[in-house]
């Protein structure tokens, strides 16, 4: 029997037709992803958690968004650096106790796979925007070399706020490895230049930006209007109750020296506004609902007497292993696909970011090694519970060389240790607490639970030998006589001058290798990225 189609029917049948492959497509696109991240800002210093600061546009995010309530990164800068972009622990990669200085030839090694590698792969365009800190003396750390097809900034911390974008007197800013000359305020042009990129993106595919602002680190400094409107904030702030900060700021009222926190809230308050731009940006090209946005803190806020931020009620602050370094800010934007307004309250880490970033943008993490880092994308999308049993590590030797902060902790306890050593002395003060009950580390019961402390301890001894005896040590001091260039642009040697392949040790053979691994025990592994087995007489193998 014929089937008769009337004009109009066989017309919209066609325009269907017609528009079924765009529909679909548009259903299955991946998203465009943004993970900006903030250096030292405090737990207390945003609008959502009470604070004096204006921050309107991070407040938005938690609003529109999730607060990711325990978000976890390490003390420090490069080692979380590391940890977001490989999904891998500091521990291992060797970026760890201390940060990437100017005279440091250390970096993340080339065979390690970082996220925006992943993206690449499944099409996206890739940019960063902002400040590196992993690694400067070969072609091989830049970010160009890591994923990023286009890269906006500056290889060091501390370049200041204003033009030359200097560190130990050369001058770091580049575009592409090029040196360039953009003047104006730091974190407005960052905001400029991840807005533009937007604007003139190829249409066609999602893109991955990457955009560590340098704000509020130090040396703090902010366009005057903003200066004059936080001449008058509140600076007497809460104890941090950790010795190191706390003893800073006694000392600076002793010399009478001036609050740095109405500076400190200025630089701020411009880093609200520079994301403000790059929100409104993605709000004009009409892809708010097709983008992801991440923000949150490379480490607590520098509480100490020259950073002036605010970590109050945590205790402690950057550098330091008790809530208040590590437990920070973060908020996480995707509407309709993540609950508006809620909190993940479970257990987050920086580790954790690749892995949950790739599974919400449905690609595939290419790694070759290991992550020690999980998805929570069905914690934060669904609800999903996903507890921590398994305990976490985090470390810190900056500023003090010698002086350890360490950390092991999960769902239930929580194990500080402070380690001091001398030249013929090692003094361990250990702090324990029951966390899921004082998550503002009031009750230190380490007397109470001697061997939980013991437990913990071996655990974090067993963690730390993990760790490459040339990894990053807190050495605040360039080497006699050592010189910066004059343009950090021009630093990185070539890929065309260096070896095509990592360095290997001094040892003849790769037997005799394992066996001066072996010798080194506790101190360090001469092996890269290798678990001594004990049951194997310490032999190192191979984390693949």
């Amino acid at each position: 029997m014929r089937m008769f189609v009337s004009p109009r029917r066989l017309l919209l049948l066609i325009v269907i037709a017609g528009l079924f492959p765009f529909l679909a497509g548009a259903s299955n696109q991946r998203p465009n992803v943004i993970v900006m991240v903030a250096d030292d800002l405090g737990w207390n210093d945003v609008g959502f958690h009470g604070g004096d600061i204006d921050t309107p546009s991070i407040d938005s995010l938690a609003a529109e968004g999730m607060e990711l309530n325990r978000f976890y990164t390490t003390p420090i800068c490069s080692p979380t650096r590391a940890a977001l972009m490989t999904g891998r622990d500091p521990m291992r990669l060797g970026v760890a106790y201390g940060v990437i200085l100017p005279w440091d030839n250390n970096g993340v090694h080339p065979d390690e796979h970082f996220m925006p590698q992943s993206f690449l792969a499944a099409g996206y365009q890739t940019a960063m925007m902002g400040k590196w800190h992993l690694g400067h003396a070969q072609q091989t750390y830049h970010p160009n070399e890591r994923g990023f097809e286009h890269f906006y900034g500056h290889l060091h911390t501390q370049v200041g706020f204003y033009p030359p974008f200097a560190n130990t007197g050369g001058k770091d800013f580049q575009r592409n490895g090029q040196s360039i000359d953009d003047q104006g305020y730091e974190t407005f042009l960052l905001a400029d230049e991840v807005s533009r990129y937007i604007r003139e993106r190829d249409q066609s595919k999602p893109f991955f930006v990457y955009m560590p602002f340098i704000a509020p680190h130090t040396p703090l400094d902010a366009p005057q209007e903003l200066q004059d409107k936080y001449k008058d904030i509140n600076t007497k702030l809460k104890p941090s109750r950790a010795g190191f900060t706390d003893r800073t700021r006694r000392i600076s009222k002793m010399l009478m020296q001036p609050s740095a926190r109405p500076m400190y809230a200025a630089v701020v308050d411009g880093m609200d506004q520079a994301i403000g731009q790059v929100l409104k940006t993605l709000a004009d090209e009409g892809i708010v609902d097709n983008t992801i946005v991440l923000f949150f803190s490379d480490n607590g806020g520098a509480a100490y007497s020259v950073g002036g931020a605010d970590n109050v009620p945590l205790r402690g602050g950057k550098g330091e292993t008790f809530e208040g370094g590590i437990r920070v800010i973060s908020v996480i934007r995707w509407p309709g696909h993540i609950p508006k307004g809620e909190k993940l309250t479970d257990i987050m880490t920086v580790m954790d970011v690749f892995p949950t970033l790739a599974e919400a943008a449905g690609i595939e993490t290419k790694n070759s090694r290991k992550l020690d880092g999980n998805t929570l994308w069905s914690a934060i999308s669904e609800g999903k519970s996903a507890p921590r049993e398994s305990y976490l590590f985090f470390a810190s030797e900056t500023p003090i060389y010698g002086h350890f902060n360490l950390t092991a902790f999960n769902d239930e306890w929580k194990l500080v240790q402070e380690v001091e050593q001398d030249q013929l002395s090692t003094t361990v003060t250990n702090y324990l607490f029951k966390i899921s009950e004082d998550p503002y580390e009031y009750n230190n019961l380490a007397s109470q639970y001697p061997e939980q402390v013991q437990q913990m301890s071996a655990l974090i001894h067993d963690w730390r030998a993990l760790y490459p005896i040339h990894g990053t040590r807190s050495q605040l001091a360039p080497p006699p006589g050592w010189r910066a260039p004059k343009d950090w642009a021009s630093y990185p040697i070539p890929l065309a001058q260096l070896q095509d392949e990592p360095a290997r040790t001094p040892a003849p053979s790769e037997f005799i290798e394992q066996i001066l691994d072996v010798q080194h025990g506790e101190r360090g592994r001469l092996r890269y990225d290798c678990t001594p087995t004990w049951w194997l007489g310490g032999l190192c193998q191979k984390n693949r």
